[in-house]
């Protein structure tokens, strides 16, 4: 088998790339940053929505849920894709979104949306478990004091839960680099497009499959140390002087001291 292997054409996919495995390589990376951000976001909002007192917005966090993780996730980029203008009755994928310093394809920001909207279901349980992990005492004692619900969960909730969301987080991106393989069945030419399109014209599919499994495993390995560097700064100040609930409440209204001080 490894007899067999035309390893100059492997050699050449991994460390003599031509421009168009660079530009897919580049949006490999920038769709899944995009998409991960954008899920972020609205992981954030939906956990929030759930802890409302408003039943609605709790229901609709819940359908949320249960829809965008029910459902597979090649199917929502389709549904995005094909479906979102003709159903909505407005232009949300256009044919390119103009982005200032570059133009973004259409077919690419309807991957983005896509695969945002679906992370943000994940990421909405990964926020739920890191701000349910923060006694809620803290949020009481923080509304005792005058302090807003919105003031306390920003300076006193959100900083210490991000602990824990930090590391599932980690592992979401590092799925979310490999996840946007899918975008190429709506046609953008990104990593395993860009392999498709080599494969059509050499008929050499263990080489490109190849390079391109290498190349995954270079990003998700670069991601690994950041990941691992970012828990490491977090994990500080439990090596170091905690704040006490007091201290950190009364603190919070002066978020630099308090960031200053646990960073030490």
């Amino acid at each position: 088998m490894l007899a067999s292997l035309d390893w100059s054409v492997l050699w050449q996919r991994i460390f003599h790339p031509d421009h168009e495995f660079v530009l897919a390589l580049w949006r490999t990376i920038y769709i899944a940053v995009a998409a991960q951000l954008l899920g972020v976001i609205l992981g954030l909002i939906a956990a929030l929505m759930r802890m409302s007192r408003l039943a609605p917005l709790r229901l609709l966090s819940g359908l949320y849920v249960l829809i965008f993780r029910g459902t597979p996730v090649i199917v929502q980029i389709f549904f995005v894709f094909y479906g979102a203008n003709l159903l909505l009755g407005v232009t949300i994928i256009p044919n390119s979104v103009n982005l200032g310093v570059f133009q973004l394809d259409g077919k690419a920001f309807a991957g983005i949306l896509a695969l945002g909207i679906n992370e943000g279901a994940y990421m909405r349980e990964i926020f739920r478990a890191g701000i349910d992990s923060i006694d809620k005492g803290q949020m009481e004692a923080a509304k005792s004091l005058g302090m807003p619900s919105g003031l306390a969960m920003r300076r006193i909730i959100l900083p210490q839960a991000a602990r824990v969301i930090v590391p599932p987080l980690g592992n979401e991106f590092n799925n979310m680099i490999k996840t946007t393989s899918l975008v190429a069945f709506i046609g953008v030419t990104e990593l395993f497009q860009n392999a498709e399109i080599g494969l059509s014209q050499t008929f050499k599919p263990v080489e490109y499959f190849l390079s391109v499994a290498f190349w995954y495993l270079v990003l998700t390995a670069v991601w690994s140390v950041i990941q691992a560097w970012i828990e490491r700064k977090l994990a500080v100040s439990e090596r170091g002087e905690e704040l006490s609930w007091r201290e950190r409440i009364a603190a919070a209204w002066t978020p630099v001291a308090a960031w200053g001080r646990g960073a030490r």
